[in-house]
């Protein structure tokens, strides 16, 4: 049966009231969501490392970290007072000049949204940057995707995609921040070595070749090539771990179990490493003359300190040859029974 035009009419209204209704929700929707403009002047930039002198990193629920210049020079101030690694300071400010937003990814932002982009305090990356007390950034750093990794400014409610950010330059625990600088010399202008350790006191001096001694004794089948690779370890000693906080009679550095010293010729340099007790496993905490900083070593070079004078030794040699039994000889008159010959090299009757 045909429908009346009133109420074709009707039906008609109905539909398009759903459809206005559908249109509003999808416009409410798109504005918590946002769109895709490029936003990228509302990301603080930073045109030169040199405008920075603070940095303020914050992993999630970890401690935060905080690094400031003096001088030429990046330190860590908290957790822990401590030189920094510089290369990895630069890796931040590097990569904080190659930030940008790119698309809002949403607006009006709630807790449950900053839940599920990672942008949470818990699980953020918050990162800050200072020029005295002027912030250069301040920016929130959560899940990476397809779209870019997530981000938000401090004080903005919306969410930006970003492209540029290196998360592995910023996500380090506070030893990954510290200078593990324990000796840096150049092993070749190396002339003397000692350690010292309760075997006794080996002595190494260099004159047109490495030589050693042992309790003032000559080293017997001493190998040079084996000094020649503990200064290898030695010249480039970076620390495994750190001992802060620990007193001196928990690190063994009150009366070190090995001490290794090494002179520069033309008196370049002098270095002295003292090696305490074990931290773990063959780790052992160590400490260089003029710093107070407790390191933890690794097993090769804690090895080395402790060492007696076999580690500097070829192996002993296998023996000589063994010796050929004594040549079977007929005495004189003497014929051989019939049918027996001598064994070969054994001489005998023509």
């Amino acid at each position: 049966m045909a429908l009346s035009r009133d109420k074709q009419i009707l039906i008609g209204v109905v539909a398009l009231a759903g459809l206005g209704g559908l249109v509003y929700r999808q416009v409410n929707v798109d504005a918590q969501k946002g769109t895709t403009a490029a936003v990228s002047a509302d990301l603080p930039t930073i045109s030169a490392s040199d405008d920075v002198d603070k940095l303020s990193i914050t992993n999630g629920d970890k401690p935060e970290v905080v690094l400031e210049k003096k001088g030429d020079k990046w330190v860590v101030t908290k957790p822990v007072n401590a030189p920094a690694n510089q290369q990895n300071v630069k890796s931040v400010l590097d990569n904080l000049k190659e930030l940008k937003a790119k698309e809002v990814i949403a607006t009006d932002v709630t807790d449950d949204l900053k839940k599920s982009y990672e942008l949470e305090p818990a699980k953020a990356m918050h990162v800050v940057a200072y020029k005295g007390a002027d912030k250069k950034a301040d920016d929130w750093f959560g899940k990476s995707g397809g779209r870019g990794e997530m981000m938000m400014v401090e004080g903005k409610p919306t969410i930006y995609a970003a492209t540029g950010y290196s998360s592995y330059v910023y996500n380090r625990d506070v030893k990954g921040w510290r200078d593990t600088e324990i000796l840096k010399f150049d092993d070749a202008n190396a002339t003397q070595v000692t350690i010292e350790n309760k075997s006794g006191t080996l002595s190494f001096t260099k004159g047109d070749k490495w030589a050693g001694t042992f309790k003032g004794k000559t080293i017997e089948r001493f190998d040079e090539e084996k000094l020649k690779d503990a200064l290898r370890t030695f010249h480039a000693l970076n620390a495994d771990d750190f001992g802060d906080g620990k007193a001196a009679s928990e690190t063994g550095l009150d009366a070190p179990e090995g001490t290794v010293t090494v002179l520069l010729k033309d008196n370049a340099g002098k270095y002295v490493l003292r090696v305490g007790k074990t931290q773990s496993g063959t780790s052992r905490y160590a400490q260089k003359e003029g710093d107070e900083t407790v390191f933890v070593i690794g097993s090769h070079a804690a090895e080395l300190a402790t060492a007696d004078a076999s580690k500097f030794q070829r192996a002993a040699d296998a023996g000589a040859k063994a010796a050929s039994p004594p040549s079977m000889q007929m005495p004189p008159g003497m014929q051989m029974p019939p049918g027996m010959q001598m064994p070969p090299g054994h001489g005998g009757m023509e």
